[in-house]
């Protein structure tokens, strides 16, 4: 239970930073500070557990849990700043 929560935690944090990254290499779709951090932090969440639930709950160890989570939380940010585009249209 104690490592399923720490897990879940990493996956938040790199999310966050995924779609911060995100955001700054893709301006245009940027969210703004609030905006790329929360959805990145979603984006890690789904992103931890998509990778887990692929790999059979081990999520391919800790790297795996962290990469998994950036990649979600930069693709998360990058479709909500799409919409967001789109919408402003």
């Amino acid at each position: 239970m104690e490592g399923e929560i720490t897990s879940l935690i990493i996956s938040l944090i790199t999310g966050g930073i995924g779609g911060n990254i995100a955001g700054a290499l893709l301006k245009k779709f940027s969210l703004g500070l609030l905006g790329n951090t929360a959805a990145g932090v979603i984006g890690g969440g789904l992103g931890g557990n998509i990778l887990g639930s692929l790999f059979g709950g081990t999520g391919g160890g800790m790297l795996g849990n962290i990469a998994g989570s950036g990649v979600g939380g930069a693709i998360l940010m990058v479709i909500v700043g799409i919409i967001k585009k789109m919408l402003a249209k």
